[in-house]
């Protein structure tokens, strides 16, 4: 039997985001299963502190990709851990690894936007986390087969007693109120302020049961939303809930979760939502469209459009129990069937191998 290969996966920045949520995820699962994994990531960030100890770990500052120290530095934590794979994640990183071609490392850069391809066409091999994405990277004359396509996958969290969200309920002042939630980068691609839009057009109440919209996340947006909150007549009952480190609460919390996005290439909250068995409702951003299929595992609403979002909104609120459930159970069937652990681990695993494979054959 073929030993396992071994990866080496680097990041820069010191924020947490999708993309270095993903990657804390993945080099996470990698050791639990027990594969030879190793991280480079900036010494004194969130992501370095979310690492797994038993992950070997090495540090650089990765200050731009006119830092040769750091490629210094990382070249020398290949030397030391000899890896087959070199998986890159975002710009930062991928710009500061160059390797060469033909002997391994293979150098995997990691892709989760439509991002300019001037900072990643140095790498050996690509993987996007969509369709859309791996179809982008092939219009812009990528080699077709060294292009690959693998998800995200989220965590599975436990299912909170009743008594706890209660608490947590009581302790955001929302006791006896029907609740929409909003989660995520208040950053102008999410597409807030349709969402606040939208929320304005609801009724204050539902069978007499207030209706609240709750915002969890943080970001430069933040007062700006706040004054447009005030503007719509609506700030009573919206809830700024700043960013939180653990979301699973509060998705299950919820009556409805929004995707209000303009621009989404992927959608790892939708993904989170569905594994904490939240109805969803998104636009028809790039990654939503490709993940949902409206009325089956959640409701699609127009693209910016507050009007048409609002439409949808009132008809998920308006769900009978089992309709919701019908929703809620094929979200969660899609996330265990496609996007679990499991399933991207192996997908990602198997790739290495077959890059490793491939090196040695030539």
């Amino acid at each position: 039997m073929s030993e396992a290969p071994r990866s080496l996966h680097v990041i820069g920045g010191k924020g947490l985001g999708g993309a270095e949520g993903f990657f804390i995820r993945l080099v996470n699962a990698l050791a639990r299963r027990g594969e030879p994994v190793a991280a480079v990531t900036v010494g004194s960030g969130a992501i370095a502190r979310a690492i797994d100890p038993a992950v070997r770990h090495y540090h650089a500052p990765m200050l731009g990709s006119w830092d040769l120290y750091s490629r210094w530095k990382i070249n020398r934590c290949i030397a030391d851990f000899r890896p087959d794979v070199v998986q890159t994640y975002m710009g930062r990183a991928t710009r500061i690894v160059r390797l060469p071609r033909g002997r391994a490392p293979v150098h995997l850069a990691r892709l989760g936007g439509f991002y300019n391809l001037k900072g990643y066409r140095h790498a050996h091999a690509w993987v996007g986390n969509t369709r859309g994405i791996h179809d982008y990277l092939l219009a812009r004359g990528l080699p077709a087969g060294q292009v690959h396509q693998i998800g995200n996958f989220v965590d599975a969290p436990p299912r909170l007693e009743s008594s706890a969200l209660d608490v947590l309920r009581e302790q955001l002042g929302l006791h006896g109120c029907r609740i929409v939630l909003g989660l995520g980068r208040l950053h102008v691609n999410k597409g807030w302020a349709d969402l606040l839009r939208a929320f304005a057009r609801l009724p204050a109440a539902l069978d007499t049961e207030p209706l609240h919209l709750l915002m969890v996340g943080d970001g430069p947006l933040r007062r700006e939303l706040e004054a447009l909150s005030a503007e719509l007549g609506i700030a009573a009952r919206v809830h700024w809930a700043g960013w939180k480190h653990d979301p699973a609460p509060y998705y299950q919390l919820a009556d409805v979760f929004v995707c209000a996005s303009v621009h989404e290439p992927l959608g790892n909250v939708i993904l989170e939502a569905w594994a904490n068995r939240a109805l969803v409702v998104s636009t028809r951003a790039q990654g939503p469209q490709e993940l949902m299929q409206d009325g089956v595992n959640g409701l699609l609403a127009p693209l910016a459009d507050a009007a048409g979002l609002a439409a949808v909104l009132q008809h998920a609120l308006a769900l009978d129990a089992g309709q919701r459930e019908r929703l809620i159970e094929a979200g969660a069937d899609e996330v265990e069937r496609r996007y679990s652990e499991t399933a991207i681990v192996s997908a990602y695993t198997a790739l290495y191998a077959r890059l490793r494979n491939a090196v040695r054959a030539a």
